[in-house]
């Protein structure tokens, strides 16, 4: 960055000084979510190491339901503020008025400096705050959500919460003092949707802490597994079925896997999904319910899991706002070791795949492209020894989805300016 003072930050203009900073960070999560456990607070934590000694970071989550205890009660330095949660929709604009006060209150009294909002749905919600008390609004996470949700059919393209929510992205944007993107394409579709790019523009993929995940497996029938997995060759998917991702039409890629791999074969499901909310899924495949684990793993759980398995999939529904986004379980699966299949132009992560040969990229969503990906997975599987194969993609997670890289962005963007 720059040293001209139109180059700076509003709040690097003056310099620090030595004085603290106070952010007020909006998620619109629930406390217990990954996006809040795994996604969110590991980045405040890198933050708060680069904000001056006694800064101090407002974090709001909108829960799904009361709690007696704060799951982030202990973090240093990061105090939580725990709201209802309000569906995107009429029921949401009922209760804005009163979030957006409160919100504001918080501002007042704790004398906060810079609104910070993860992601466009709590962008709305910053940018009203950010207006009403004069504060520089910070966009992170900055991806398309409005056409996101049309593309995978949950809204409808004139619907009002697809209008209300269009709407503000448009004024985040304009208002934003920086931004902070998950993929460089970002910028273009900024320009061309929104009407203009911010000054102050960084890009960020879902980065993830490496050191959670093992460096080296066991591999195929490992000792880390537990019995019934023994022998298998197992594939893993953590997420959910619905709305972003795909549904059955991921169990008839297993299918053609069965098919391929014979009773060799097992899924390992880390979902919320219970196995008979799963089960019709598994009955239109024509599949077995003992060839899956369906596992509700906590985000600390995950890496463990991870190391029990061969290859894993993102089914994220190839819609063309996901060439701005990035799956935060990508950048897991490969700090694990695992060859990926995905659908096809999900952020830079379906072309790295395909060009490194760490795993396969599911090109159409019928029986020919399942056979064709489940093909090319197992020829990623057999070409070279699984310790190999494992060190190489652990390379691609360091090289593209470091922490090192979200600390980079971060001093940018809160480090004191030269």
């Amino acid at each position: 960055m720059s040293g001209k003072v139109a180059d700076k930050l509003p709040w690097q203009k003056g310099g620090y000084g030595g004085g603290a900073l106070k952010l007020l960070v909006i998620t619109y999560w629930d406390q217990g979510d990954p996006l809040v456990v795994n996604y969110t607070l590991p980045y405040l934590r890198q933050i708060l190491g680069i904000l001056p000694r006694g800064s101090r970071i407002h974090l709001v989550t909108l829960d799904k339901e009361q709690r007696k205890g704060s799951t982030i009660d202990g973090e240093a330095g990061i105090l939580h503020h725990s709201f209802p949660y309000r569906p995107f929709g009429m029921r949401g604009m009922v209760a804005l008025p009163s979030l957006v006060m409160a919100l504001r209150g918080i501002v007042e009294k704790h004398r906060i400096d810079v609104v910070h909002a993860w992601c466009t749905p709590a962008g709305m919600l910053g940018y009203l705050v950010s207006v009403l008390s004069r504060r520089p609004l910070v966009v992170d996470s900055y991806e398309p959500h409005a056409e996101a949700m049309v593309e995978n059919g949950t809204w409808r393209k004139g619907g009002v919460a697809f209008r209300i929510l269009f709407l503000f992205e448009r004024l985040q944007t304009r208002r934003a003092a920086a931004v902070v993107a998950a993929a460089s394409g970002m910028r273009e579709y900024a320009k061309q949707r929104y009407g203009m790019v911010p000054q102050h523009f960084y890009v960020k993929p879902a980065c993830v802490d490496l050191a959670r995940f093992a460096a080296q497996r066991n591999g195929e029938g490992g000792a880390s597994r537990p019995p019934g997995l023994q022998g298998k060759l197992v594939a893993v998917y953590a997420g959910k079925f619905g709305g972003i991702y795909l549904g059955q039409e991921v169990f008839d890629l297993f299918r053609a896997a069965r098919d391929h791999w014979g009773e060799k074969f097992h899924v390992l499901l880390l979902t919320s999904h219970t196995a008979e909310e799963l089960a019709p899924y598994m009955l239109g495949a024509g599949l077995p319910p003992g060839m899956f684990t369906v596992q509700w793993a906590k985000p600390q759980e995950v890496p463990e899991f991870l190391a029990m398995a061969d290859w894993a999939i993102t089914p994220v529904k190839p819609v063309p706002t996901k060439r701005f986004c990035t799956p935060i379980k990508d950048g897991e699966y490969w700090a694990a070791g695992l060859p990926v299949m995905i659908t096809p132009g999900i952020s830079d992560d379906s072309d790295l795949i395909a060009s490194h040969a760490i795993g396969s990229v599911i090109h159409t969503l019928d029986r020919a492209g399942y056979e064709q990906a489940v093909h090319d997975m197992d020829q990623v599987l057999k070409n070279e020894d699984r310790p190999q194969l494992q060190a190489r993609i652990r390379a691609i997670a360091e090289r593209y989805r470091s922490f090192r890289i979200a600390e980079q962005v971060y001093r940018d963007l809160y480090g004191a300016a030269g």
